[in-house]
């Protein structure tokens, strides 16, 4: 195991981000937003999402083969920007990689409960995510008080990864799931699987105003700030462009990355992993 772990103390080094797919790129946009000095390179195993169905080893097996490609890039953090894979394996990857980790769950999870003022929250996520419980356990060890409905969405990540943002197959699945929400008194929804904040519109819509939708990115790009200053890793400049990496179908992640960052020409690599 000891021969996984590495050492980067280089404050220009990027910061590694990794997702199954596009939604991940919400993650990084507030990183973009927080840490304008920071360069960024971000992986979307886009060959082998999504992520939310498969076991947890399985799972495990995928992130670490994601960190160690982000690691040959000589990375100084590394964001999970997976809900999925924040639940079954950051800490394995904590404990065999030598660097500062960070997930999204935790960041989620205390802001849905300092915005919430009834503690009753829903948690959308993958298949995965919610049996995991891990958004569960956060909220409880925050509020042992709050009501927390889970809800599993399979269908979204789909969605978003067809880009069928505005198909009118979307609003019939996003009412169907979250039929629930109305029954039981809930005022904050936490969107726990980074593709959800695109449909955050869709979402609100069908839920109404009067419920507060949070979405973990940008607590995560805060929490990853604080990490960087309290490790002495900030960037005084930025040296470099952001990067975007897939293991598949880089024409497509270009469309969504382009659509998302508002920008004509993001250029995407085919990286094949070889672990």
């Amino acid at each position: 195991m000891n021969k996984l772990k590495n050492d980067f103390k280089n404050t220009s080094n990027p910061i590694g981000i990794f997702d199954s797919g596009v939604g991940g790129l919400t993650v990084m946009q507030q990183l973009v937003h927080t840490l304008p000095h920071e360069r960024l390179i971000y992986f979307g195993d886009t060959a082998r999402l999504p992520y939310g169905n498969k076991s947890s080893e399985t799972i495990i097996r995928y992130s670490i083969d994601n960190t160690i490609m982000l690691l040959e890039k000589n990375i100084k953090l590394l964001v999970i920007a997976c809900n999925t894979a924040s639940a079954f394996a950051l800490p394995k990857l904590r404990q065999l990689f030598n660097l500062p980790i960070l997930g999204v769950i935790d960041a989620g999870a205390e802001k849905a409960v300092s915005v919430s003022k009834n503690l009753r929250i829903a948690v959308l996520g993958t298949k995965g995510t919610i049996e995991s419980g891990a958004y569960q356990k956060a909220i409880l060890n925050l509020s042992k008080e709050a009501y927390i409905l889970p809800i599993a969405c399979p269908l979204f990540v789909p969605l978003v990864e067809e880009q069928w943002l505005d198909h009118p197959a979307t609003e019939l699945i996003i009412h169907e799931y979250l039929a629930p929400i109305k029954q039981n008194e809930i005022d904050t929804i936490l969107l726990g699987c980074t593709h959800y904040p695109l449909l955050f519109s869709h979402i609100q819509r069908a839920v109404g105003d009067h419920i507060t939708i949070i979405d973990s990115a940008t607590t995560c790009a805060e929490q990853a700030a604080k990490m960087l200053k309290e490790t002495n890793l900030l960037s005084p400049i930025k040296q470099g462009r952001d990067q975007y990496l897939v293991s598949d179908d880089p024409k497509s992640f270009q469309k969504h990355a382009e659509r998302l960052f508002g920008q004509h020409q993001v250029n995407v690599e085919l990286c094949k992993l070889s672990i």
